[in-house]
């Protein structure tokens, strides 16, 4: 484990070409955040928000720059690498939920810590905790249909949390949910990073996120604002 942020993000750029027009979905992105805490990223469609979650997980490499998650360079790694980091340090939550339709919430939850050969006891206690902790205990059997918008992103933010990782990336966890669910989940998602001391980097337009948030970081036309220069501190609650 690094001592030093959790996350560094250093010069990223991308390109993407359509036809004969190159755009510049990142331009010499660089920021740092500090473990434990929980950052909103925020800027309007195309500004380049997704792009850099993706890189920042590994799922997109950048044209030149770097990224560490606790210390590990994640655009130095190569495909065996990056699995064994979506395995071990960082987890996604997406809008579009992203659960396997025919498996209960337990065993969505359960899937990551199968794939990590974790022991069936320790495996049935952590998604019990799990279920626990996003309240959804008495749900363990039903199928991702039988639950509603809301729920099924409380399994999802348990499913990502299975394997305990370091960074938590969540790309607009509740652009698909009402004013009121996207509320009781968000303020989820800030009870998780502090209970279980994980760093989150959070894509939204909800402002009531970014209150929630211990920094927000703006991004504009792939590159940042000035204000978002710096590193994001935990919230008194993760010091």
């Amino acid at each position: 484990m690094s001592s030093g942020p959790l996350l560094r993000v250093r010069g990223v750029h991308r390109r993407f070409r359509t036809g004969p027009t190159v755009v510049h979905a990142l331009r010499g992105v660089s920021f740092d955040v500090a473990a434990g805490a929980m950052v909103a990223l925020v800027g309007r469609s195309g500004s380049g928000k997704t792009t850099l979650l993706n890189i920042i997980g590994g799922l997109d490499r950048p044209d030149t720059g770097t990224v560490h998650v606790d210390g590990t360079d994640v655009t130095a790694l190569d495909e065996d690498g990056l699995s064994r980091l979506r395995r071990e340090k960082v987890s996604y939550v997406f809008q579009s939920f992203g659960l396997i339709p025919v498996l209960s919430a337990a065993e969505n939850v359960a899937a990551p810590l199968r794939l990590g050969r974790v022991a069936p006891a320790e495996r049935e206690r952590r998604v019990e905790l799990l279920l626990e902790l996003v309240g959804l205990a008495e749900h363990a059997g039903q199928r991702p249909a039988e639950l509603s918008g809301g729920q099924q992103q409380r399994v999802a933010i348990a499913r990502a949390l299975a394997a305990s990782p370091r960074l938590l990336i969540a790309d607009e966890p509740t652009g698909q949910l009402d004013a009121e669910t996207g509320l009781s989940v968000m303020a989820l998602l800030r009870g998780v990073v502090e209970s279980e001391g994980v760093t989150a980097l959070v894509s939204t337009h909800d402002p009531v996120m970014m209150a929630l948030a211990d920094r927000v970081i703006r991004i504009d036309d792939g590159q940042l604002s000035d204000e978002t220069a710096g590193q994001a501190e935990p919230g008194p609650e993760a010091r």
